[in-house]
């Protein structure tokens, strides 16, 4: 996504994609398509429908590939261990639908009733949405135009079951595209708590999320804070610490600090993570003694801390003022 112009009239204007600001933009049509209209009634009917719904975190990173849906994946596992925790995760990856594997429900369907669609759950207290329910074979490629998959995840928002939830987990693609133009558009009135924005060490990586960060504050959507997956591997044998992917610019944290936001913390690669999510299981209970399970569960920790001690704001603007 190329940068918002300063002078942008926003998705709700009348002028939404017919400014001159809005030449060369590469939303203009979807913007145009909508403008005028007046706001989504969507918007409020999901607004209604989450109040049940205590905390919202999104699961954010420019680059694919960096660990996204298995940090996402594993936040809710460990959250759910709880039993009086209630935790939904949903996956609005529509094109690439990972989350059925990693929580090992895949060849699950979705169920409708009277008050919606009813999630998958895993636990009595872990329930699971993703379009990956919705298709007929994991193989199956889903090739939709933007307003398709927007109109899904509004479906996700305001038609599914949750019922009474402490958290929800929302694990998006990678980029700053329709889905999170979407989620952000149709969450902003019911209250986001933030994002966990995720990278590995290596420059290529911190670029990409330099612009999800960008995206964030011109949302106005706070940050939680950061987590480098990826960071150094410790050889089981030798005990010897190799760094797979180098952190030629400082990594992380180098990042965290010129930028001002908070480095939650960094997880080191450890295989049994890859094995845990190609078997549906979790990681943080197979391997309970990895120095990544110790990473998670202090990053875990911290996000509860920030869920607890801020109250999140209603915004109403996808643009700065």
């Amino acid at each position: 996504m190329e940068e918002t112009p300063h002078n942008c009239p926003g998705t709700g204007s009348a002028q939404a994609g017919r400014g001159t600001a809005c030449q060369g933009c590469p939303n203009q049509r979807l913007c145009a398509s909508g403008a005028g209209e007046g706001p989504d009634p969507a918007i409020e009917e999901i607004k209604e429908k989450m109040k049940t719904v205590k905390h919202k975190i999104l699961v954010l990173s420019g680059k694919g590939g960096v660990g996204k849906s298995t940090f996402s994946a594993h936040l809710a596992h460990a959250l759910a261990e709880d039993e009086n925790t209630q935790v939904a995760l949903l996956d609005i990856d529509i094109c690439g639908p990972s989350i059925p594997k990693i929580m090992g429900l895949e060849g699950e369907q979705v169920h409708q009733s009277g008050s919606g669609w009813s999630p998958v759950f895993l636990e009595d207290n872990l329930g699971v949405m993703s379009v990956g329910f919705l298709l007929s074979s994991p193989d199956d490629a889903v090739i939709w135009r933007g307003p398709k998959k927007n109109g899904m995840i509004k479906q996700f928002l305001r038609d599914v079951d949750w019922g009474e939830v402490d958290y929800l987990i929302v694990d998006t693609p990678p980029g700053t595209s329709d889905e999170h133009l979407s989620v952000v558009q149709y969450l902003a009135a019911a209250r986001i708590d933030g994002a966990v924005i995720i990278t590995t060490p290596q420059e290529v990586s911190l670029q990409d999320v330099r612009k999800e960060i960008s995206f964030c504050h011109k949302v106005k959507l706070p940050i939680i804070g950061v987590v480098e997956n990826m960071s150094g591997f410790v050889c089981p044998k030798c005990k010897k610490e190799s760094q797979i992917f180098p952190p030629t610019t400082g990594g992380a944290e180098a990042m965290c600090q010129d930028l001002k936001i908070p480095l939650l913390g960094k997880v080191p690669l450890d295989p049994h993570i890859g094995k845990s999510c190609d078997e549906g299981r979790s990681f943080l209970v197979d391997t309970p003694d990895s120095p990544a399970t110790v990473a998670y569960r202090s990053i875990i920790q911290r996000i509860q801390e920030y869920c607890s001690l801020h109250r999140p704001e209603e915004r109403t603007s996808l643009v700065p003022e």
